[in-house]
């Protein structure tokens, strides 16, 4: 039996013929339209200015007395017969009324003007000119940059905001110019911050390649976003927010009634963590002790968590007592022992992984339950532990930071700019995720995050606004989200709220029991007992 050919509908010739075909037909529509478009312009302008009219009628006759409605009807009657008993009076009133209404039909928008104004141009002549002694050289044939030259040629695109500053701009510079050293881009970044107007960050995207550098001025990050159970996944920690250019994802976040996706700085914990632990450094009242509570919050979900506050000013006496706080320490003798426990409790889970690994066998549940250090100012601890002739707590992180990934135990220290010197080498070495807050200048954020900010730093910032950086990845725009003390006074009902919904039901009455301070806190049975 002979094979019947396919349809040629169904053949691949076929089917690319029929899609250049349905191609071309909606290039007919379309440029058909836009010729039916220009023909009927003036008819549509006629129409549209006609319903102008008459709406500006039906207005008038609404704001006219009724005690004068009659009166005006005379003499719009009038005015007609006038103009029927004129001759060739009805054919001019015709053309008078398509003229007014082509006159109040036509399109109205104002031409936006093409280019700068004056005073752009005079703030962009500005900037040209002070480049001059940075962008220019004596043996230069054709300089680029030259006074009195011409700033079109330097300037190739600039945007400018409502109050006509620069918001956008686009330079060329000299191939000579040594782009790659660090001062010389300084300077080109502090004269253009103060030129372009102070008081707002900019972004410097220095394309070494092409000899151009595009400054952008970055928007504000909102400050506003209380703390709530944020979208990750276990041991995905959101540090902060950052600009939408700088990470691939979002959050959603509620924002107040709304709902809004706002870009995240997420930090990875646990065994394939390659930035296990994390250091904050920051002025007094810059947000160091929220970004704990935030951390503290977010861990929780998860894990436990053992906080020691240096600075005893009652900032986590929220968290006491509660489910997975194993304790909060603000004495030393405490913090001594709650640390020596931490040790002790991170070698005990990387025996017990050993030996089930070497047995073939999963980890034990309370070896792979996320375990928290957060460590608050241990610079008063470590003066006080030298003033009494006691041992330093500080030394008893070696072994949780040394060995904390494999054993799923994750240490978090903060502390102030004034107290940074006397962090153990320890916690400098190992503490890869590094976090600016407050008021710090340039040098003083590279100092911390090994490398400098894309950014230029504000004089003033709100509380929880700096940089993070993870490991060897760029330095990112942070703003912690706003979780203050809930029993503070100052705070405010809905923060307060928020954060009370956050933590965990009390596990035990922390007012009926007496706390000896000269005795652990924490024990590794109970601790044993509470994670089985």
């Amino acid at each position: 039996m002979a094979r019947r050919p396919l349809p040629r509908i169904l053949s691949k010739d076929s089917a690319q013929i029929a899609r250049t075909q349905i191609a071309r037909s909606r290039e007919l529509a379309r440029t058909a339209a836009d010729s039916a478009t220009d023909v009927l312009h003036p008819l549509i302008t006629v129409t549209r200015g006609m319903r102008r009219l008459a709406s500006a009628g039906r207005r008038r006759w609404a704001d006219t007395p009724k005690d004068k409605r009659g009166p005006l009807l005379f003499l719009v009657a009038s005015v007609v017969l006038v103009v029927a008993l004129m001759p060739y009076g009805p054919l001019l009133a015709v053309i008078t009324v398509m003229a007014t209404a082509a006159w109040h039909g036509r399109d109205r928008a104002e031409p936006v003007p093409e280019g700068p104004d004056e005073s752009q141009i005079e703030r962009l002549r500005s900037l040209y000119e002070a480049l001059v002694p940075y962008f220019s050289s004596p043996e230069d044939p054709a300089p680029l940059y030259a006074h009195g030259g011409e700033w079109e040629k330097a300037f190739t695109a600039s945007e400018f905001d409502d109050d006509g500053r620069v918001a956008h701009l686009a330079i060329r510079y000299p191939a000579y110019f040594p782009d790659g050293e660090p001062e010389a881009r300084a300077r080109i970044e502090q004269l253009l911050t103060a030129k372009a107007g102070r008081g707002r960050e900019y972004h410097f995207a220095w394309d070494e390649e092409g000899n151009r550098l595009t400054v952008t001025v970055l928007a504000p990050l909102p400050t506003d976003i209380a703390a709530q159970h944020f979208v990750t996944a276990p041991g995905e920690t959101v540090l902060g927010f950052t600009d939408p250019s700088e990470v691939q994802r979002t959050l959603p976040l509620a924002y107040g009634e709304e709902q809004i996706d706002v870009p995240p700085v997420v930090w990875r914990t646990g065994m394939r963590s390659t930035e296990p632990h994390l250091l904050a450094l920051g002025q007094p009242g810059s947000g160091t002790s929220t970004l704990l509570r935030s951390l503290a919050l977010q861990a929780l979900r998860y894990g436990d968590v053992l906080i020691v506050d240096g600075g005893g000013t009652g900032e986590y006496a929220c968290l006491t007592g509660r489910d997975g706080v194993l304790a909060v320490e603000c004495a030393l003798p405490g913090a001594l022992a709650s640390l020596e426990w931490a040790t002790q409790e991170t070698e005990r889970r990387l025996i017990a992984i050993n030996v089930s690994r070497q047995a073939g066998d999963p980890p034990p549940a309370d070896s792979r339950r996320p375990l928290w250090i957060l460590l608050d100012r241990p610079s008063v601890f470590a003066h006080l532990a030298a003033s009494e002739g006691r041992q330093d707590p500080q030394t008893l992180l070696q072994v949780p930071l040394r060995h904390g990934r494999a054993a799923n135990v994750t240490v978090v220290v903060a502390e102030h700019f004034d107290g940074a010197e006397s962090l153990c080498e320890a916690v400098r070495q190992h503490t890869r995720a590094r976090v600016v807050l407050g008021t710090a200048g340039p040098r003083q954020v590279e100092a911390v995050l090994g490398a400098p900010p894309h950014t230029t730093p504000l004089s003033h910032v709100p509380p929880g606004r700096g940089y993070a950086r993870l490991g060897s990845g760029p330095v990112h725009r942070l703003q912690v989200p706003r979780t203050p003390d809930p029993y503070d006074d100052a705070t405010s009902d809905a923060d307060r709220a928020a954060v009370l919904d956050l933590l965990p039901p009390r596990s035990t009455a922390v007012e009926a029991q007496p706390t000896d301070l000269t005795k652990p806190t924490v024990t590794a049975e109970a601790v044993g007992a509470e994670t089985s």
